[in-house]
């Protein structure tokens, strides 16, 4: 079993992040989709084993991709911003993109609010927006990979 943190569109709230270190501490990897990726500076240098991370459309000269995948647990996790799958119009292009890379999960940000919703076989989580602190307005998504089955779990306020 492996539980992932996954984090998006913080905007400059590392003290937003920095309230989760407790959290990212005792899960196996924590994974930010982008628009304030640099504030993940701290929990890099103390896990930089657990970190995956790509740039956003707010995440000027970022030196990080654009999108990855990581496979856990026999389940393929396509990840991005979103900001260039046309996220705030439609999924269907994610989806494909997802599909196409014969991944099961596609994580995104970039619209700031949170939903879990299935396309064409492929699980579609956006964990919302950190850009103000979970119990402020913002909110992650606590993401448990089992034996090749995913159970996300939205915490904090969903839409923003």
């Amino acid at each position: 079993m492996k539980k992932l943190i996954v984090i998006s569109d913080s905007h400059g709230n590392a003290k937003g992040i920095a309230d989760l270190l407790p959290l990212i501490a005792e899960n196996d990897y924590v994974i930010h989709l982008g628009d304030g990726a640099g504030d993940m500076r701290e929990v890099r240098g103390l896990y930089p084993e657990k970190v995956y991370a790509c740039g956003g459309n707010c995440d000027f000269f970022s030196p990080l991709p654009d999108a990855g995948e990581i496979e856990l647990e026999g389940v393929k996790i396509f990840f991005c911003h979103g900001h260039k799958y046309g996220v705030k119009s439609d999924l269907h292009t994610l989806a494909q993109a997802a599909k196409s890379r014969d991944c099961d999960i596609a994580l995104f940000g970039h619209t700031h609010s949170a939903c879990i919703e299935e396309i064409e076989g492929v699980l579609l989580i956006n964990p919302g927006s950190l850009r103000y602190s979970v119990g402020k307005g913002g909110s992650y998504c606590y993401l448990v990979v089992n034996k090749g089955k995913a159970t996300p779990v939205i915490v904090g306020e969903k839409y923003i």
